[in-house]
């Protein structure tokens, strides 16, 4: 693993580094931290850095190697800066017109090498005041595949997306999953719904109720950051979150599959 530090104060990077000594990492990470009280020009360098070592790890000893970055936004803000001292003319917001080809010169360098090792790239990107149409995330979002909305640990599902899951989804996995992860989504947006009806105070139906459970469950099984799981043993969860909160004919799936994956035991547990 390859890290990369951009702005941190004193506490982040110690809370990295202790994480990694205490997961017994720490032996195959190599570290490049920039500080908040270090120079701004040396926080251009650490994503630079990090990624050649990355792809010397990965060319050279056929590894599978990890590059963390954590902040971008750092990053972006540290290239703004600069670009006002040299006087150039800046764009959105006051961040350089290149913003998007200097991340994408970065983002890009995450490769699967023929024969070799791969270099797999996890940046973090504040959102300043969680608006997703500042410059630094709106760009990232064109660029990078597989994307976590975050707030306050939990993953916001409408706010992440993913373009490539249409080439696995059914194909690498089950022959379910599409169905699933249309249904699951769909029921937690009617819970969201619910959720707000519940807090203008309307009067909620007995579906309502059922939805506001689904919602409970759906973030503390899939949505907590900490929930680590297989694609196999997902899947069978959803199903069993499902049964919990619905029966069969309130699902609206295809009906062979309600059949062969809905668990039979859980029928008589929903009121």
């Amino acid at each position: 693993m390859v890290f990369g530090g951009l702005g941190l104060i004193f506490d982040d990077y110690h809370y990295f580094r202790t994480a990694f000594e205490e997961h017994g990492v720490f032996g195959r990470t190599v570290m490049y931290v920039n500080q908040a009280s270090d120079p701004l020009v040396e926080r251009l360098l650490v994503p630079d850095m990090a990624l050649a070592v990355a792809e010397k790890f990965a060319v050279e000893q056929n590894k599978r190697v990890l590059v963390l970055l954590t902040d971008m936004t750092a990053y972006a803000d540290a290239m703004k800066e600069i670009g006002v001292a040299q006087e150039r003319i800046p764009a959105v917001r006051g961040y350089m017109g290149d913003l998007y080809t200097q991340l994408a010169q970065r983002y890009e360098k995450a490769c699967d090498f023929k024969g070799a090792g791969s270099v797999t790239i996890l940046t973090v990107t504040t959102m300043p005041g969680d608006d997703v149409t500042h410059p630094v995330p709106d760009n990232t979002g064109y660029i990078t595949e597989g994307q976590f909305y975050l707030h306050g640990g939990i993953i916001d599902p409408f706010g992440s997306l993913s373009r490539l899951k249409q080439h696995v989804v059914g194909k690498a996995t089950s022959e379910d999953h599409s169905q699933i992860m249309n249904t699951m989504i769909r029921f937690y947006s009617e819970a969201v719904e619910a959720q707000r009806k519940q807090a203008m105070a309307f009067e909620l139906s007995a579906f309502d109720q059922k939805l506001l459970k689904y919602g409970a469950l759906f973030r503390e099984r899939f949505m907590d950051i900490r929930v680590s799981m297989g694609v196999t043993e997902a899947l069978d969860l959803c199903w069993q979150t499902l049964a919990e909160c619905f029966q069969p004919q309130e699902l609206l799936m295809k009906q062979q599959l309600v059949d062969k994956y809905f668990p039979k035991t859980a029928n008589d547990s929903v009121n």
